[in-house]
């Protein structure tokens, strides 16, 4: 027979690991349920962006279409200079049209990480090439109030292969609306490279959802980049084949 102690001490051991799983998936579902909040099965917005620097701002205000995490359309609308300008990725592939000099640019992975329009958000930002549901594993590490929200804290890594090249993203999302409010991004040196904080919640579509994005990067002093969202529309009906080299030259 096992000793009472001993069987203590396994049936510790076996609630741990219980626990343990049982967190894993529920960290998991959360993230799961913020992306479908936040993306849905497609959306169309307007956005402005506002870039801030110590001794300058410049606003782009744009368009973009997305359907799942497969698909996503983005098209400048100001200023003049930049109009007609598009990003569009279509599974692994990233395309941007410079309409000025009429190119077309399919953009190698290597670029993902710099910076978009000159901002503080990367391009893969912007596309999401990466996937916070499925380039990630995801871990349920503690609980905070953020801007009046009871918020779930997820600590993401990134699997293996994954096209991610920060080492661990710190994400704050609300118990109740499933709303991302805020985001930290380390690098491989363990180092606080960005924050993001999600502000102004509003009704957009019958979904409550933070109508300002601030990207904050900790090492430039003075800088910032704004995304203030005019609208959102959910679970329209954009047909993949919208999402094309071809449409995306066609854009106004």
């Amino acid at each position: 027979m096992i000793p009472s102690k001993s069987k203590a001490c396994l049936l510790s051991l076996v609630l741990l690991f219980l626990s343990g799983t049982v967190l894993a998936q529920n960290a998991t579902e959360i993230v799961k349920k913020m992306d479908k909040t936040m993306r849905g099965e497609s959306l169309e917005a307007e956005v402005t962006m506002t870039i801030v620097r110590p001794d300058w701002s410049r606003e782009v205000s744009m368009k973009s279409w997305s359907r799942g995490s497969e698909y996503s359309m983005i098209l400048i609308t100001a200023p003049a200079r930049d109009r007609g300008t598009a990003f569009l990725k279509r599974g692994n592939e990233i395309w941007n049209w410079i309409p000025n000099v009429g190119r077309t640019i399919k953009m190698p992975p290597s670029m993902m990480m710099q910076s978009w329009m000159g901002s503080d958000f990367t391009n893969d930002d912007l596309v999401r090439e990466s996937s916070a549901v499925t380039d990630y594993e995801h871990e349920l590490v503690g609980e905070k109030t953020i801007q009046g929200y009871e918020c779930y804290k997820i600590e993401m890594t990134p699997k293996p292969d994954a096209p991610v090249v920060w080492t661990r993203v710190d994400v704050w999302i609300s118990k109740q609306e499933y709303i991302e409010l805020r985001a930290e991004f380390y690098d491989e040196f363990g180092e606080l490279i960005n924050v993001m904080n999600g502000m102004d919640v509003k009704d957009f579509d019958g979904r409550q959802l933070p109508s300002r994005m601030e990207m904050i990067p900790m090492d430039k002093e003075g800088h910032m980049t704004v995304l203030e969202y005019k609208s959102m529309e959910f679970n329209e009906n954009i047909p993949e084949s919208f999402f094309s080299v071809q449409n995306m030259r066609r854009l106004q």
